[in-house]
């Protein structure tokens, strides 16, 4: 049984402006701490056999340089890879490089020798997909993703992800998080209603409500 509240608290979020090769680009941040040594929270997001438990399965030349996909996801060049601190990736969901998308991972040491995460998002986003989901577009998806770490790096592995994913559990977190991101959103001067109108549509991508029962 995974403390739905406790996920949720346990990560600060923001969201800002960001100048981009192409242009102003827009930021999630996330930060939050596990309770492990920095190295091991380095293997989990850098070790292709850990990646797969809490994440999704990888594959490339995963070195600087190289190029990296995740299965059904996103890929991109490996910008940076500065054990145990820094990776810096270019994120795109398509064939070619965009350096106007990038997630950058940095980890530090925090009291009691917690590992601190902290995660920034940056890209050009169409003006018309801001305005209808803002930050809680990729928002979501990385709560969810650094809750799967959250577990791994406790001994907790969801065999069935996409299963999980359809759990009232699994729900509960994702709404949450879409409230959440409203929040920052109007944090970082959206209008209360433009943020509500945010978190409503991307309610509804991740978490549609269920069909009627017949």
């Amino acid at each position: 049984m995974i403390d739905i509240v406790k996920e949720l608290n346990a990560v600060h979020r923001e969201t800002g402006l960001k100048t981009m090769p192409g242009g102003e680009g827009r930021t999630v941040k996330l930060r939050r701490s596990y309770d492990a040594a920095i190295e091991d929270v380095w293997e989990a997001i850098t070790n292709p056999d850990r990646i797969r438990r809490w994440f999704l399965p990888v594959e490339g030349d995963l070195r600087p340089g190289g190029h990296y996909q995740l299965k059904g996801n996103a890929g991109g060049k490996i910008l940076r890879c500065e054990p145990p601190r820094v990776l810096e990736v270019t994120w795109t969901m398509g064939p070619k490089d965009d350096e106007n998308s990038k997630v950058e991972v940095r980890l530090s040491v925090g009291e009691d020798e917690q590992t601190i995460l902290d995660l920034e998002h940056a890209a050009i986003v169409p003006p018309e997909m801001w305005s209808d989901y803002g930050p809680g577009a990729v928002g979501v998806g990385w709560d969810l993703t650094l809750l799967g770490l959250a577990l791994d790096l406790r001994g907790i592995y969801i065999e069935d992800k996409d299963a999980w994913g359809q759990t009232p559990e699994a729900r509960q977190f994702i709404i949450g998080s879409s409230v959440d991101w409203g929040a920052a959103n109007q944090a970082a001067g959206a209008s209360a209603a433009d943020a509500q109108k945010c978190v409503e549509n991307t309610t509804k991508f991740y978490a549609p409500d269920p069909p009627p029962a017949t």
